[in-house]
């Protein structure tokens, strides 16, 4: 199966434990310790490895067990590669709940598989917003670029495997399958307009913890950090670009997410009649590589 081989034969074997974290001057390190999402990324990055390890040990496919083996060791090197950063900048995290192993992993896996689609889209766009706008030095924005792409291949899988699973069912299995997708998706939405409603903030400010859906939306809530002047259509519009870029080297066979891709060009079509000329960007964009 293409979508088990890409993912095995794209594997990258950095070792987050070797590397060489750039010296701060005090202004980048204030900006890098004052950003309210560590606690956030961790946690999160914990409980998809726990989310997709219970999965992959459900499924009897080799070839897709053994990718999903790796997504899972993926995710776990995230979580050290964000635990190393914190330790070498002296960023307190709050103490880590337990990630404990879902009840239906299958259902599990799909939440976090969808939700990993809808915060890699942003992710791409916030992650070269802090590339053009300096809020990072260069150096530190390299050293994320291996995690940054390996969240595109991690999508790029789900979204195949999604397609592989309906693949595999009978018409009543694909029933129970879609009221799965669409409950997933209900999930997904409800927990980001909690958080565009400030519910989730109030519940985050009086427990000292995240609230349920947070990790989810840390992306989208993170652009006005990384740059208060950034035209949010032209965000919308550099997330597109990446997108594009990042997921566009794989082979072109496989499916690619088309759910935020869609709805964020429906979105910038609409926004585009009604602002008057481009808005400015933050920089000219990347020269082609």
């Amino acid at each position: 199966m293409l979508f088990a081989r890409t993912l095995l034969d794209t594997f990258d074997a950095y070792r987050p434990a070797v590397i060489d974290w750039p010296t701060l001057d005090d202004e980048a390190r204030h900006r890098l310790t004052s950003l309210p999402i560590w606690d956030i990324a961790v946690q999160t990055e914990n409980r998809a490895s726990v989310r997709m390890q219970s999965y992959a040990d459900t499924v009897a496919d080799p070839l897709v067990r053994k990718a999903l083996d790796l997504n899972a060791f993926e995710e776990r090197r995230h979580r050290t590669v964000l635990s190393c950063l914190v330790r070498a900048y002296g960023i307190a995290l709050a103490p880590e709940p337990p990630a404990d192993p879902p009840r239906d992993p299958e259902w599990a896996y799909m939440v976090t598989g969808f939700s990993e689609c809808v915060d890699s889209f942003f992710a791409f766009g916030l992650f070269e917003t802090a590339r053009r706008s300096g809020f990072f030095p260069a150096e530190l924005v390299q050293t994320f670029e291996p995690v940054v792409q390996e969240e595109g291949r991690h999508i790029l899988f789900f979204i195949n495997w999604v397609a592989w699973r309906r693949r595999q069912l009978g018409w009543v299995g694909r029933i129970g399958f879609e009221a799965k997708v669409l409950a997933a998706w209900a999930s997904i939405a409800r927990d980001r307009i909690g958080i565009a409603a400030g519910l989730k903030e109030k519940e985050l400010k009086e427990k000292g913890t995240p609230a349920p859906g947070l990790d989810t939306s840390f992306t989208v809530s993170s652009a006005a950090s990384f740059a208060p002047e950034l035209d949010m259509l032209e965000f919308m519009k550099l997330c597109l670009v990446e997108n594009d870029r990042r997921l566009g080297v794989y082979d072109q066979r496989l499916v690619r997410p088309r759910l935020m891709p869609t709805l964020v060009r429906a979105f910038t079509k609409i926004m585009g009649l009604f602002t008057r000329g481009p808005a400015a960007a933050l920089r000219p964009p990347r020269p082609a590589e």
